[in-house]
């Protein structure tokens, strides 16, 4: 595998699990920079590349490997939009690409969103959305198709932590905390 994309709705704390994955051995940061950084809080907030709607690249897997400087290590590949392109991003890349998605209720997920900024967002953008209720319909529809895809997937649900990583990636990683509200698999 030389490409995760990574997938989840605005405020599943996708961010920073896509962090702690990227900080172990053989992961590829070269996407990150300055002008793809936003810290909130005490917490992750985000860095590298993002893919979607008003962002700097587009949502669209053909044109991932521009994001990086380097083309080695695994990449960790983000978009809320993945979840509307599995089939091509299985078509396009069989056997060096996993998808990971990340489900957290929608409640949970809108209120972390507002407190890690809503849109004061510097990055990535989230104008797209036009307002709070445009928001949380977006993270409904797409929380909605995460459940579903895994499903057709007969995926299992875990909850991210250092016995999950192990078993996916051989590795241990640095959890700081593990959320009873997040789940995660691989199809």
């Amino acid at each position: 595998m030389d490409k995760l994309f990574f997938t989840g709705v605005p405020g599943s704390r996708w961010s920073g699990i896509a962090q702690t994955l990227e900080a172990m051995d053989g992961w590829n940061t070269t996407d990150r920079s300055a002008k793809r950084t936003y810290e909130h809080h005490q917490y992750s907030g985000h860095v590298g590349a993002y893919f979607g709607k008003g962002m700097e690249f587009e949502a669209d897997p053909a044109i991932v490997d521009q994001a990086y400087s380097v083309p080695s290590g695994v990449k960790v590949i983000k978009s809320h939009e993945w979840i509307d392109h599995v089939n091509e991003i299985k078509a396009l890349y069989p056997y060096t690409a996993r998808i990971m998605l990340v489900y957290r209720p929608d409640q949970t997920s809108f209120a972390w969103w507002h407190e890690a900024g809503g849109f004061q967002i510097k990055y990535p953008n989230y104008d797209h959305y036009e307002n709070s209720a445009g928001m949380l319909a977006e993270i409904t529809r797409c929380n909605q198709k995460i459940l579903q895809t895994a499903c057709h997937y007969n995926a299992t649900w875990s909850y991210f932590n250092n016995q999950w990583v192990i078993e996916q990636f051989g590795q241990e990683p640095r959890i700081k905390q593990t959320f009873s509200d997040i789940l995660v698999t691989i199809i």
